[in-house]
């Protein structure tokens, strides 16, 4: 997997020296935290100047290995995180984590606390934990995670793991951007219908029973095999059963991602899914761009309210006035 390009940078300076655009693409080439957090902020804040910046910024040729974790709350996202960093790391590999919390729509702040469940890992440098808020954001990601990412493999970062808010039914974003998607599931999860009703379980490429240490775990396995047999794809999503706190079963779900992560190369699904990716950004930020230009005047919506105009009338003519 080719490397993000280095360049020499000391550490007094990246302690010392003000961030600034200008310098911003080279210090995170240089591995300086700050200056990462920095850049990830900008893309939170949809900051004017980022683009300037993302420009400078070569992602790797390969890329990162992306893999997302979704599930309902309580699954045990944040601990299988956690186990995962722990194995990637034990081969050498940088990681990242982009843990999405959910934004209260009535505050419009957000408790970012999955770093409190990843403190053994807050040391390590070759560990990069962001929490950012859904900011109102369905599908259990935020919407500046395809950016994060990008951000994220431009600074070297080989595996970049994708924690999601925590998604009920048919709110699966999270597998369009991951290369592999894992699904979390808990023992009691509900008979098998109830079990092919959950269409967020559609998504997964690899499934997970945690907390397999509770009782009917093999009813839920027995229920996730009944839908797996069902599906009419290429590849079939393997179960595992995990106990992410002592660590039972981790190394089997890490080996049923490589043998994700071995297909998808040799199917050419990860080209497929990269370029899906791709589009969906460009489609994001170019929809982004108009609704941002886009602001009803209170006499069109006036007319509407009275009747003069139909919605359509009004929409059209909203369109029509930034030449579209």
């Amino acid at each position: 997997m080719a490397a993000a390009r280095a360049r020499p940078c000391s550490c007094e300076s990246r302690e010392t020296a003000t961030l600034t655009t200008g310098n911003l693409a080279d210090r995170v080439y240089a591995g300086d935290p700050r200056a990462l957090a920095r850049l990830l902020s900008m893309v939170e804040d949809g900051d004017e100047l980022l683009p300037a910046v993302i420009k400078e910024l070569k992602s790797p040729a390969d890329g990162a290995r992306v893999i997302g974790l979704t599930g309902s709350p309580g699954a045990g996202k944040s601990t299988v995180t956690s186990a995962l960093i722990g194995v990637f790391r034990g081969r050498d590999l940088k990681t990242a984590v982009l843990a999405v919390d959910p934004t209260s729509p009535f505050s419009g702040g957000a408790l970012l606390g999955d770093r409190v469940r990843m403190q053994e890992h807050a040391t390590d440098p070759g560990v990069f934990i962001r929490s950012m808020g859904s900011r109102g954001q369905l599908g259990g990601l935020a919407a500046a995670t395809p950016q994060a990412i990008r951000v994220l493999a431009a600074a070297g970062y080989q595996v970049i793991l994708v924690e999601t808010v925590g998604v009920g039914q048919a709110e699966v974003e999270v597998a369009s951007t991951a290369d592999s998607t894992v699904v979390l599931v808990v023992p009691g999860m509900g008979d098998s219908i109830q079990a092919a009703k959950a269409g967020v379980l559609e998504a997964a490429d690899v499934l997970v029973v945690n907390k397999a240490d509770r009782p009917d775990t093999q009813a839920t396995v027995r229920d996730l095999r009944a839908m797996v047999a069902l599906a009419t794809s290429a590849w079939k999503p393997p179960i595992v059963t995990t106990v992410a706190t002592s660590g039972e079963g981790v190394d089997e779900l890490v080996r049923q991602l490589d043998r994700h992560w071995a297909w998808l190369a040799d199917s050419g699904e990860r080209d497929r899914r990269r370029l899906a990716r791709a589009r969906d950004e460009v489609e994001a930020l170019a929809f982004g761009a108009v609704r941002g230009r886009l602001r009803v005047p209170d006499e069109l919506a006036a007319r509407v309210a009275d009747g003069s105009r139909t919605p359509h009338e009004a929409a059209e003519e909203l369109l029509a006035s930034i030449g579209l």
